[in-house]
């Protein structure tokens, strides 16, 4: 397969229990669209049996199918990043491999990049997760529209398709640190999303703690705006204000009513408000500060072990 139209780009860790299934449902979608393809998985340093699934899924499909082996788990995102430069097709799509996005979608995917639209997003319709979780997850969603001033009703779906070029453009941007989705709708010229089914997780456990969901978001934010870096200096000079006039309050209230050892925990609780103020200020300027320490540093995103595929075997870092 010299010349696939279609690469479909899947991360995989720790997901021995999801890809038969995955196989069973993926290689038949895609040969329904009678077009030449190629799948990529990407061994993001999977510790269970994933990686001799994946070997013998390629050695089967050896024409349709490369298995790039991480030397370590450096997340969903860089795995993404490392089969987009490994991608060959015309349209790129990207799938989590724990069946809770259908293959089945793909096929909508690719009409609606026919049809002219160079990144297509998605949307989980009906999300088959824990109420805490969704409410969690709208309310990221509008304070990152707000703070970047990106468009996306779903960052966390990752079944998404994009043209050609905007993955070259993608594989262009150095960054230590990125988020894809929200990349591609900065260079999209005509993007979409759509609506698209959502399944409960049968097998495995979600890679993602609340700590790294945390962590990721903290990454979008600082990586596609200086919002929180300008909300900070807002609230500084907001506070300082408050702070200037309570203290000529204090003073005129002192010369009328006299001293008075009234209203000490008042005092520390309004002391205390500040200090965590304070805290968080330093905590979001440090966010800025860590993410130029990581770029700086040079270190590479991802090291790859080996790639294995019929047209390409090679070791590798980027």
């Amino acid at each position: 397969m010299n010349n696939p139209e279609i690469s479909v780009i899947i991360p995989v860790y720790n997901e021995e229990e999801s890809l038969p299934a995955l196989f069973e449902r993926l290689f038949p979608v895609l040969d329904g669209l009678k077009r030449p393809y190629e799948v990529i998985f990407v061994n993001d340093g999977s510790r269970d049996a994933t990686l001799p699934l994946l070997l013998r899924e390629q050695k089967r499909c050896s024409d349709r199918v490369k298995v790039v082996d991480f030397n370590g788990n450096f997340g969903q995102h860089m795995a993404i990043m490392a089969g987009f430069g490994c991608a060959r097709g015309k349209m790129v799509i990207t799938l989590d491999a724990d069946l809770q996005n259908p293959p089945e979608e793909i096929s909508r995917m690719v009409q609606c990049v026919d049809e002219g639209h160079d990144v297509v997003g998605t949307v989980r319709k009906v999300r088959r997760d824990s109420l805490f979780r969704k409410t969690a997850s709208r309310l990221v969603n509008r304070l990152t529209n707000r703070i970047t001033g990106l468009s996306l009703r779903d960052y966390g779906c990752m079944l998404r398709a994009y043209r050609r070029d905007i993955v070259d453009i993608i594989n262009e941007s150095a960054e230590t640190t990125t988020f894809i989705p929200a990349l591609a709708q900065k260079f999209a010229i005509n993007p979409i999303e759509i609506d698209v089914a959502h399944s409960e997780r049968e097998k495995g456990q979600s890679k993602y703690s609340l700590f790294r969901l945390i962590r990721l978001n903290f990454d979008l934010m600082t990586g596609f705006s200086l919002a929180p870096l300008q909300a900070v200096t807002m609230s500084g000079m907001l506070i300082s204000l408050l702070s200037f006039l309570f203290a000529v309050f204090m003073f005129i209230r002192r010369l009328v009513v006299g001293p008075e050892a009234e209203g000490v925990f008042t005092l520390l609780a309004i002391l205390f408000l500040l200090m965590g103020v304070t805290i968080s200020c330093i905590g979001i300027q440090g966010e800025y500060v860590g993410r130029i320490y990581q770029e700086v540093r040079k270190r590479p995103r991802y090291v790859v072990r080996k790639v294995y595929g019929a047209w390409e075997e090679r070791d590798g870092h980027a």
